[in-house]
């Protein structure tokens, strides 16, 4: 009698997102069953990975992972060149750090020029995310909405204090929006009914269900991502049936395993090889959860990542 491998019985299927426009435009989801269960269903699209370029100088970047962008960290639009060009970047999340009102507070015009600079140096998919600050990210992420019409970007992070302006200037102008709940499948799915609510079209939104580093509760997020994943799949709940973006790389740079040196304490070993494999082996985690687009830092940290989706996808 031959052996039969038991498989799960899948009636859901994820929604298909074209993010960006043109030839470099990118679809993601459409997945028929968990992730990279090939045995079981289909995974019609590869994982994204976008790298993270920062509206300003880093002020507490570890060396390790500055030293790639050391030339570019002054001007935004040479460093997402650079992320395309030099380091095969799929896409870019370009930080908004400077309008948080702790900081910098830079003004939402200013802001927005700014994204429209990096919009019009590449043409991969462009991600925009705010400070999760209410008030300022209504300004400055409408702002960028406005000036950047054409340009179909995705942003975020879109939560329920702020979704009825953000996603209204989404609609208006043709953007995807990164829905952001904090590690809660039901928050999770209640803001995607309220976004459907509003208008916002099944093809424009994307789901961010908060994430974590590696050793910093990663398995909380684990377990809301498999489980939204689990829902979408087998429950054939529409509401969570949406890719899911994860925005990882600030998660784990700020850890302080990614910033001990080994001057500090020589039993951590090399800090640049301990920190790109930190990154790495979360990203891979979150992919293994269902993550669809990974917004991650070092080079070396994206080179291993997309080795490993290569392999995995044969």
């Amino acid at each position: 009698m031959a052996f039969e491998i038991p498989k799960t019985p899948y009636s859901g299927k994820i929604k298909e997102i074209t993010l960006g426009k043109g030839d470099s435009a990118l679809t993601v989801g459409g997945e028929t069953a968990y992730p990279f269960y090939f045995f079981e269903g289909r995974m019609p699209n590869l994982p994204r990975v976008a790298m993270e370029v920062y509206d300003m100088p880093p002020e507490d970047w570890p060396e390790a992972v500055l030293e790639p962008f050391k030339d570019v960290t002054n001007d935004p639009a040479a460093w997402a060149r650079k992320c395309v060009k030099e380091y095969g970047a799929e896409m870019i999340c370009l930080q908004l750090v400077s309008t948080d009102p702790n900081g910098l507070n830079r003004p939402a015009a200013e802001a927005a020029k700014t994204v429209k600079k990096v919009a019009d140096a590449v043409d991969v998919p462009l991600i925009v995310w705010g400070t999760a600050n209410h008030d300022k990210d209504i300004e400055v992420l409408t702002a960028a909405a406005e000036i950047c019409q054409d340009k179909h970007l995705i942003l975020g992070p879109v939560e329920e204090a702020d979704h009825k302006k953000i996603g209204a200037a989404a609609i208006g102008f043709k953007h995807t929006v990164a829905a952001s709940t904090p590690v809660d499948i039901n928050l999770a799915k209640q803001l995607n009914i309220l976004l459907g609510n509003l208008g916002v079209p099944e093809n424009g939104l994307l789901m961010d269900t908060s994430v974590s580093g590696i050793g910093y509760g990663l398995e909380y997020c684990y377990s809301v991502m498999e489980r939204t994943r689990m829902a979408a799949l087998t429950q054939q709940d529409g509401k969570l049936q949406y890719p899911m973006i994860c925005n990882l790389a600030k998660e784990v740079w700020k850890t302080k395993e990614a910033k001990i040196t080994e001057k500090e304490d020589p039993r951590m070993g090399d800090v640049k090889k301990r920190g790109v494999l930190l990154e790495a082996m979360t990203a891979t985690l979150l992919l293994m959860a269902g993550g669809d687009i990974l917004i991650m830092r070092h080079p070396e940290a994206v080179k291993l990542v997309k080795e490993m989706i290569g392999d995995m996808m044969g």
